[in-house]
């Protein structure tokens, strides 16, 4: 039998492993080390002397799984149902309308017209939820308001929108979708770019209409980006964007029914109770569901088409 020659170590591989070093570092202090703060989560996490982070998560008292104790309140239904619903209409949503402008924007003949809406779409992801709040108070203030001035011109009593519940899922999801559908759609963008033209020149060839060519060629030719990104959105359906439900209701009381999700929950009650072994009790509870999404949604793709799974 015959045995391969091990590699010999070069300079190239050495100059290759320091370019990778910084992203490894990252990845080892941002990701990995903190994962250690996950005992928190089973302990009544308190300060000791001398101060020190290791030196409380140490002595701090174990408690098992009493921080997760916030599954039993009574906001339990609605904060899951909230985080859930929103964020299973939102992928289906985000998707399709992404998609769209992607194909759309893809069949521009115009550069620098392309360009420009590219721009547009996108400038949105890079704002604030606590701007963008602004921009919606600007809407819906009950004083100065533009929605509550136009009713009052018209001899109409003005809606308290930071008091009703009624209209705060369609405004959500407007505010979800104007500041992340431009981003996505550069995504698909950049994997329709991507697709061999002379697919198109075929399709041309033979007959078939534009319609019939984003039907045939185009989709097929970004599917797996569009798998790998609603696996990615799928882990993360337990967990809610915080910015866009504190900052954008403002943090509302009477809007708790309808605006009320897991990480708001967590931060409120932190702010009430300084209970930090619970807030990473919820933190690793979404990261638990989080992954067994991924796992599963991965495993159903694999089923149908196995090159387009993660793993």
């Amino acid at each position: 039998m015959k045995v391969r020659p091990m590699h010999r170590w070069s300079w190239k591989d050495f100059w290759l492993l320091t370019m990778v070093l910084p992203g490894a570092i990252w990845l080892l202090l941002i990701r990995y080390l903190p994962m250690l703060g996950v005992v928190i989560a089973f302990k009544d996490y308190k300060a000791q002397k001398p101060n020190t982070f290791w030196n409380n998560l140490i002595k701090s008292k174990w408690v098992g799984f009493k921080n997760f104790a916030f599954l039993k309140s009574p906001a339990t239904v609605t904060m899951i149902r909230n985080t859930l619903l929103y964020n299973g209409v939102w992928i289906v949503l985000v998707l399709i309308l992404a998609v769209t402008l992607a194909v759309m924007m893809s069949e521009l003949k115009n550069r620098f017209a392309a360009k420009a809406y590219q721009t547009m779409m996108f400038f949105p992801y890079f704002l604030s939820w606590v701007v963008a709040s602004y921009f919606v108070l600007a809407f819906l203030d009950p004083t100065s308001g533009m929605i509550p001035s136009i009713q009052k011109s018209l001899g109409l009593k003005p809606t308290q929108f930071y008091m009703t519940t009624t209209w705060w899922p369609l405004i959500l999801t407007i505010s979800n979708l104007w500041k992340n559908v431009g981003y996505s759609s550069v995504l698909y963008l950049a994997a329709i770019t991507g697709i061999d033209t002379t697919l198109y020149e075929a399709a041309a060839v033979d007959g078939a209409t534009k319609w019939q060519q984003v039907w045939h060629v185009t989709l097929p030719g970004i599917r797996p980006m569009i798998v790998i990104l609603l696996i990615m959105s799928v882990g993360k359906i337990f967990n809610a964007d915080f910015g866009l439900f504190y900052n954008v209701p403002q943090n509302s009381g009477p809007l708790y029914p309808v605006t009320q999700v897991i990480d708001t929950y967590v931060y409120n009650t932190y702010a009430n109770t300084h209970n930090l072994g619970m807030s990473a009790a919820a933190g690793l509870l979404q990261s638990v569901v989080g992954c067994i999404c991924i796992v599963i949604t991965n495993g159903v793709v694999r089923k149908i088409d196995a090159e387009s799974s993660l793993f």
